[in-house]
């Protein structure tokens, strides 16, 4: 069987894209042969800078011939009828085959017959198509050619090669003719040469300077970097991304280790890591010492008689250029901080957080007052909160976090602590953004947790109230991403809280604000509601909260007016939304979803921690024998009651009495009652769901022993009805520990 190798050779393609191109190139060329009648044993893709590698092994060597049977028109059909089944088939008259249907019928069937085609047809027919359509996320046209690449394409390398040798597949894009020859380094071996298979073609491209695996130039890299840190007694900062994009720069990495200037090591190590991550692709490095960052390392892409003396040269040059520009951000950024933070903060009032919600200043704010309601829940200082809330996003303004945005929070700490903000409130300015991933760490310091509650309450509240909700797969606020940090921060560093009550109080903190800020339809001057409907569109005087901006004349912003949700369809419609997010982190823990939906179904469930520790021990019990029948018991139970009370129009909610037991069951399910009721209520009280859970699963084996002996519907009533409420406290016990309705089975 041939092996296939195809190589597409172009000017750089850019490292972000070079992964997905090859796993593109994989997929579209092994689909395609294979739709095409093909098979084979392996096929692996590889990518660098300027070329696009795929083989693949045992490709058989023509697809196989294809017999297919075609119904066509009856015998004595219309002259038409007949010539459009031919043009169709292929075939003439004579060709085809009369046979009689069930009916009595003669119809005409045609067997048509589809021969194989030789590998090589149909690879350069795949190819050609997979070139002229290729999913480049950015392309461009050049020359007079109709041809999309991502760069310019030099060269298309396509062989066949088997025991008899190799075999170029005859194909032609755009006057770029399929050959067997390939390039090797730009500037250590430049130069074509053929190759005659993968073998040869890895062989030869390592020596003409060309690592193929993409994988081997990152390990290669990391390698000789590391030894290069350690032989100074350092160490390189650990950066996969970094890692994986430098390696799709190069074809033949030569990783050299520079000096950073004098000048620029009291920098903080997060402003010379970003920048030299930024600009210039350099790996920083690291004295474990200090923690400072006192060199770089950077991948050149070919070795030089001077062993990169000239290369480190110009990029130490280029890199003090940059660092100055970063000096000078965080020599101005000292001044201002060490003054108080004041321009910052206030220039945050010129800042529009959105148009419905204000400036940064006054979500500010409004995130201030809410940490001061969470501090007593996270056991935080509410002075401490509150601070921390007012200056943690101050450096929003500082000149550090406009030219590196991502280290915002980072540079927040750094300055909160040369205002001299104690440890606590600085802490909470890196850390109130977090977490902004699922593999990002909670904050755990009671400040930082309160800060980072309060912006992503107030976050989730604000854009609840004007209704700019998460659509199917839209959520430019990036609301899911706050719902799971509020989950995760409230469970991780087990925080009792009412998230109702807390997002009661941030909707209360932000229509103060709009009743400061704009006018509310309600407290019109003089009652004209007459002149402010003008401005609204459907008005309604009973329903939520319309507000209209007063311009800077006291005037009405004709354009400026919208509507608020009133508090309790905000709280009602946020805490579904946490609940779902809820579910789908808990259901990923392993717990089941009716499980979530028991413990949902009960009082108290906008306590995040309190309706995860219960769906944690019913999870626990129902997975055991005596929980599973447990829950069997009780439906049984609770469908006889439902269908009893239905059917009599009365419910049975009076207390059973013990002397109208008849049955030695009876009288045991009594005696197990009482006691169940009694752990639970005192096991529930004390938070232990764990113990409620197991008391409850006690009860199994006397419901099953009291289902067994005794008949419910009874022909004496007074028995009847008794039982009927025993049924009854089955119910109302078990729905104190769990609706177990919810369960499934």
């Amino acid at each position: 069987m041939p092996d296939l190798l195809i190589e597409l050779f172009s000017e750089e393609i850019p490292a972000r894209m070079q992964a997905k191109a090859a796993a593109d190139l994989k997929k579209r060329i092994t689909d395609g042969v294979v739709e095409a009648g093909l098979t084979y044993a392996h096929a692996a893709a590889f990518a660098t800078p300027r070329r696009l590698c795929l083989v693949v092994d045992g490709l058989t060597t023509e697809s196989p011939t294809l017999k297919e049977e075609r119904k066509g028109p009856r015998a004595d059909a219309p002259e038409k009828a007949l010539a459009g089944f031919l043009r169709a088939t292929g075939l003439t008259r004579d060709q085809l085959e009369e046979r009689t249907d069930k009916k009595g019928n003669v119809v005409l069937f045609a067997s048509i017959e589809k021969p194989g085609r030789p590998a090589a047809d149909i690879v350069a027919e795949v190819l050609e198509s997979t070139i002229r359509n290729f999913p480049w996320s950015k392309s461009m046209r050049w020359g007079a050619g109709s041809l999309r690449w991502v760069r310019p394409l030099q060269r298309i390398l396509c062989i066949l090669t088997t025991e008899a040798g190799a075999q170029v597949v005859p194909l032609d894009v755009d006057g770029i003719h399929a050959a067997e020859v390939t390039e090797g380094h730009r500037f250590m071996a430049p130069g074509a040469f053929p190759v005659t298979g993968f073998e040869d073609y890895a062989v030869k491209l390592k020596r003409a300077y060309v690592e193929l695996d993409g994988t081997a130039r990152a390990d290669t890299i990391w390698h000789d970097a590391e030894q290069l840190a350690f032989a100074a007694g350092l160490e390189v900062v650990e950066d996969k991304g970094l890692l994986a994009e430098v390696a799709g720069l190069v074809e033949w990495p030569v990783t050299l280790m520079g000096e950073i200037g004098a000048d620029f090591l009291h920098l903080p190590p997060e402003v010379l890591q970003t920048s030299m991550k930024e600009h210039q692709k350099f790996f920083s490095v690291r004295d474990p010492k200090t923690g400072q960052i006192v060199r770089f390392v950077t991948v050149a892409n070919r070795e030089t008689k001077d062993d990169g003396a000239t290369i480190l040269a110009g990029n130490q040059k280029v890199l003090s250029a940059r660092l100055s520009d970063a000096k000078f951000f965080w020599d101005n950024d000292l001044e201002v901080a060490r003054a108080g933070m004041g321009p910052w903060l206030e220039s945050l009032a010129n800042v529009t957080f959105h148009r419905k919600l204000g400036s940064q200043k006054e979500r500010i704010d409004r995130i201030a007052a809410l940490a001061r309601v969470l501090a007593d829940a996270t056991g935080a200082d509410p002075d401490q909160a509150e601070r921390a809330a007012q200056i943690a996003k101050a450096d929003l303004s500082s000149e550090m976090v406009y030219e590196f945005p991502e280290l915002q929070g980072v540079m927040g700490r750094y300055y909160a602590l040369e205002a001299g903000e104690a440890e606590a409130v600085a802490d909470a300015a890196r850390d109130h953004y977090a977490p902004l991933g699922p593999s990002d760490d909670v904050p755990t310091a009671p400040v930082s947790a309160t800060v980072a509650l309060a912006d992503k309450i107030d976050l989730l509240t604000g854009f609840w109230a004007i209704d700019e909700k998460p659509t199917g797969s839209k959520d430019p606020f990036a609301l899911r991403r706050a719902a799971l940090g509020v989950i995760r921060i409230v469970l991780e560093d087990g925080l009792r809280a009412s998230v109702s009550k807390v997002v009661e109080a941030a909707h209360t903190s932000l229509t103060d604000l709009y009743s400061s800020q704009l006018r509310l339809c309600g407290r019109a001057e003089n009652g004209n509601f007459k002149m402010l409907q003008n401005y609204l569109t459907d008005f309604d005087e009973s329903g939520p909260d319309y507000y209209v901006r007063i311009s800077d004349d006291g005037g009405l912003g004709e354009d400026n007016h919208f509507r608020i949700v009133s508090k309790p369809g905000v709280v009602a419609d946020l805490l579904s939304f946490i609940h779902d997010r809820l579910k789908v982190f808990l259901r990923d823990q392993g717990i089941r979803h009716d499980v979530i939906d028991a413990v949902l179904a009960l009082p108290g469930n906008d306590d995040l921690w309190l309706v995860t520790a219960r769906a944690r021990a019913l999870q626990q019990v129902i997975g055991t024998e005596d929980g599973e029948n447990l829950v069997q018991g009780f439906k049984r139970a609770n469908n006889i009651l439902r269908q009893a009370e239905e059917a009599d129009g009365v419910a049975y909610e009076y207390g059973p009495d013990r002397k109208y037991a008849e049955d030695p069951a009876e009288v045991a399910l009594f005696t197990a009652l009482d006691v169940a009721d009694t752990k639970i209520a005192s096991a529930l009280e004390a938070e232990d769901f764990a113990g409620a859970m197991g008391a409850m699963a006690t009860l199994r084996a006397p419901i099953d022993a009291f289902f067994e002996a005794v008949q419910v519907n009874s022909d004496n009533q007074v028995v009847r009805r008794n039982r009927l409420n025993l049924l009854h406290r089955i119910r109302t016990i078990c729905l104190k520990a769990a609706d177990l309705e919810q369960i499934n089975g």
